[in-house]
């Protein structure tokens, strides 16, 4: 067997060895929250709670939807609270074949966009779910008694709690682009009229067909395009700055 061979079989031994060791973090926190699965997902339930009538409850359809759903939950909740292991378990495999001005460039980018993801989804579940459904519930008809059905609740949950999760990559996206030189920020700010126009689509086409919802992701995305430029432009200014200085010590030689 050839070394490239033996390189190549020892990068899938390690390859599998890590995912396992994510696997089993994120089965080790489920299994330890499952007895609590209802109540992850009583929590998930509250913004809807709040806003359907006195008495009122939520439904399941299903013969299996109110063991399933539940599960389903308590397994998102268990890889998010794993996360980090998850995360170290894949910079851990990537990291050795990195140059040291990667390395330094990839951690903050791997920190920073799971802390700005989390964001997301905290700042879609504390603020975007209550004003969303008090919104819809003001326009509900008064002849109608409100019944979510879980299984749907937790459709619509799972795809606002990833459609504002990416939004909050933004920033992260923007830096990237800027760093690996694919445009200049100059282009960024000339592409502003654009962006905004195309955070609005893409919120009318991924949330619910209420214009609140849909400012509450296209103003974000927009903020965090112009958060984005700002953090760019420091760090490119501060790669100048260093280039400069190194410039002087060899010239000073």
């Amino acid at each position: 067997m050839s070394t490239a061979q033996e390189t190549f079989i020892s990068h899938l031994v390690e390859l599998r060895d890590r995912l396992l060791r994510a696997m089993l973090a994120v089965l080790v926190v489920f299994l330890c929250l499952m007895p609590w699965a209802s109540d992850v997902y009583d929590l998930l339930a509250q913004p809807m709670m709040r806003t359907l009538p006195q008495g009122t409850h939520m439904i399941a359809t299903g013969v299996v939807t109110p063991f399933f759903v539940p599960v389903k939950v308590t397994m998102l909740a268990a890889f998010v609270i794993a996360l980090p292991v998850v995360l170290y378990q894949a910079w851990a495999f990537v990291a050795p074949g990195l140059y040291a001005h990667e390395r330094r460039l990839g951690l903050p980018l791997v920190l920073g966009s799971t802390i700005l993801f989390l964001l997301g989804m905290a700042f879609c579940y504390f603020f975007v779910f209550g004003t969303v459904f008090k919104f819809i519930a003001q326009f509900a008809p008064k002849s109608i008694t409100p019944a979510p059905d879980i299984e749907q609740y937790l459709s619509f949950v799972m795809t606002m709690f990833l459609a504002f999760g990416l939004t909050f990559e933004v920033p992260v996206a923007v830096i990237l682009l800027v760093r690996t030189g694919v445009v200049s920020i100059a282009k960024l700010v000339d592409a502003r009229p654009y962006v905004i126009v195309g955070a609005f689509i893409v919120a009318a086409v991924i949330t619910p067909p209420d214009v609140v919802s849909q400012l509450l992701l296209a103003v974000p995305m927009c903020l965090l395009y112009e958060a984005g430029i700002i953090i760019a432009r420091m760090i490119s200014k501060n790669r100048e700055s260093g280039a400069d200085e190194a410039l002087e010590r060899i010239e000073s030689k």
